[in-house]
């Protein structure tokens, strides 16, 4: 009922066109009944009492009636599809904007595919609860109510005993509908899944196809929807069970009323038009009760939705506003982590970790994969926040600052370029409220990509693809820099920003690096020395703790896990060119090192 009540709220906004639309509903109604009534004087007046009057008037009558009909229908499902659908397309805005406020966090806890199933199966399965199933519950009730009058004011006795009858039609209404809905709901579950397996597995191809496992994704795919199609085959077998069966109750109501009637025509109790008519009304009821188990099957199904939907909306972000929150103006003095303590699930990621940054400071983050690094840059956007300890800008503690000041005073380039499929121009600008052409050209070039965007059959409007699929990774990655360069930003975070580049695009690169840099404090995380030696302060990690700090010759002399670094990695690539393959040591230690090409 939660579910329902919440739905109801949506509607609420629209109550005047849902209003006339129930008007219309009403008149539809009232026609419905009004053609079952004409029955009577048809039977008696033209075909017994062979009313000369009455056979031009009836059929005229009728074809008026059904006029009226036709136009109150067709406004009515104007206003109801109006409704309805207004009301699906704001939860799923509201839907997808909560989703972009929830944290990174549920993010990496929750597939794709099943985020895509909720805003497009899931909301679809509502839409046609809400905008089909809605207008057809309300018309088909008027429509009884109608109908049932109808019954009552030609004779009461017949209609007492449809009052009696008829509630016994819901109940296996009321059977199938939980049925239904069980089966919705677990084929949505595997809809879910499904989705997830085709964005997996479509992002993936290359990776598919390099080692040879497409039979093995087609039988996990076939597998997927399998299930799938056992569920919904339930769920369709169920649907039409129930019609049969609400049309076996329906004969045998008309049959007991057919000896009911017959019996008190032949008494001369009732004419025989009242008979027909009644009989009519009766006829016309069945679709209606019809209509109604559809309709509650569909809202069933649309309920199972709407708890899947729910169920995000109901989901809070780990990350939002503290009350007090303030504004970070500008940043003057520096970035602090004082005793920060993070975990992700049981095992600590980060160890007390404390550093002091100064404003305009380069720090190098290295250390072996795993050791904590960009976990240690997550958390300065707060795309996650620290379980102890404080990160300070100024003294202020980051958790006492807005997130959209605090997000606006940091660029992030990463070795996963994120790019959109629109522009070039539309990705160099992204996060801008004005596009301004000639700044996102400056970018470009400031980018070093300039020359290669200006090749392009519309240069800068020359749409990339998806995840830029049109350019080499090199390009991509040239562009995500020119973003962050055109972002200005006083803090810039390098995740590995140069290791989709091949020598060539490196060099050009890094002196955009270089002046990207000049006058920002700078956290890089990087493998290659010629970046590492520029910084300022080099900060070694392993197992989630600062081990060394300090410059590179400082290190190499007094901290033997930089010294390690540096001999099985930076060396490796200072011996060997940019394009060169650099060793891997081997597990074995008593053989030799070898190459992967």
């Amino acid at each position: 009922m939660e579910n329902y009540k919440r739905l109801l709220r949506y509607v609420k906004p629209y109550w005047p066109r849902l209003l006339i639309a129930m008007i219309f509903m009403g008149i539809y109604s009232a026609t419905a009944g009004g053609l079952a009534y004409l029955m009577k004087p048809a039977i008696d007046d033209v075909f017994i009492k062979k009313n000369v009057l009455m056979l031009k008037i009836i059929p005229f009558s009728i074809i008026g009636v059904v006029i009226i009909k036709g136009i109150a229908d067709y406004l009515q499902a104007y206003y109801m599809t109006y409704v309805g659908l207004s009301v699906i397309r704001n939860i799923r805005d509201e839907l997808y904007s909560h989703l972009q406020s929830l944290s990174i966090s549920f993010f990496s806890k929750t597939p794709t595919g099943t985020l895509i199933s909720r805003i497009t199966n899931d909301v679809n399965l509502v839409q046609h609860a809400v905008s089909d199933t809605i207008t057809s519950i309300i018309k088909d009730f008027f429509t009884l109510i109608a109908l049932t009058g109808v019954v009552f004011y030609r004779d009461w006795k017949l209609a007492a005993m449809a009052l009696l009858v008829f509630p016994w039609a819901i109940i296996p209404m009321q059977k199938f509908g939980k049925r239904v809905r069980k089966f919705a709901s677990q084929g949505q579950i595997r809809m879910a899944n499904i989705s997830t397996h085709l964005h997996e597995t479509i992002t993936g191809h290359r990776i598919i196809k390099a080692f040879g496992m497409e039979d093995y994704e087609i039988r996990r795919f076939a597998e997927e929807n399998k299930k799938y199609f056992r569920y919904m085959l339930k769920r369709m077998l169920t649907r039409a069970l129930s019609s049969p069966i609400v049309e076996s109750f329906g004969v045998v109501v008309i049959s007991l009323f057919i000896f009911y009637g017959g019996f008190r025509v032949i008494r001369g109790e009732i004419t025989a038009g009242d008979f027909f008519m009644i009989m009519a009304a009766l006829g016309m009821c069945y679709q209606p009760v019809k209509g109604l188990n559809k309709s509650n099957q569909t809202v069933q199904e649309g309920m199972a939705g709407a708890a899947r939907i729910f169920a995000i909306l109901d989901t809070k972000p780990d990350i939002v506003d503290h009350p007090e929150a303030r504004d970070i103006p500008s940043i003057k003095s520096g970035i602090e982590f004082k005793n920060v303590w993070f975990k992700y699930e049981e095992d600590w990621v980060l160890k007390n970790i404390n550093l002091k940054v100064t404003v305009g400071d380069i720090i190098a983050l290295v250390g072996p994969s795993g050791a904590g690094k960009t976990t240690l840059v997550n958390l300065l956007p707060r795309f996650y926040d620290v379980q102890e300890g404080q990160i300070l800008i100024d003294g202020q503690d980051i958790r006492k600052a807005t997130i959209a000041s605090l997000r606006d005073h940091i660029a992030l380039v990463t070795q996963q370029t994120i790019l959109f499929n629109d522009t070039v121009g539309y990705n160099i600008g992204y996060g801008k409220a004005e596009k301004d052409e000639p700044k996102i050209i400056a970018a470009a070039k400031a980018a070093n990509a300039h020359h290669f965007i200006r090749n392009f059959p519309q240069g800068y409007n020359t749409i990339i693809g998806e995840q830029g699929v049109k350019l080499s990774g090199g390009e991509k990655q040239r562009i995500t820099i020119a973003r962050a360069i055109l972002k200005n930003a006083p803090i810039l975070i390098l995740d590995e920003a140069t290791s989709s580049l091949d020598s060539e695009s490196e060099l050009e690169v890094q002196k955009a690096l270089e002046n990207l840099m000049q006058n920002r404090t700078t956290f890089v995380i990087a493998h290659r020395l010629s970046t590492i030696k520029k910084a300022n302060k080099i900060i070694v990690f392993t197992n989630g703790e600062i081990v060394g700090e300090g410059t590179h010759e400082e290190l190499l002399k007094a901290n033997a896990v930089y010294k390690k670094l540096y001999e099985t990695q930076f060396l490796g690539y200072m011996s060997n060119p940019p394009e060169a393959i650099e060793p891997i040591p081997s597990e074995d230690k008593t053989q030799p090192s070898t190459g992967v090409l």
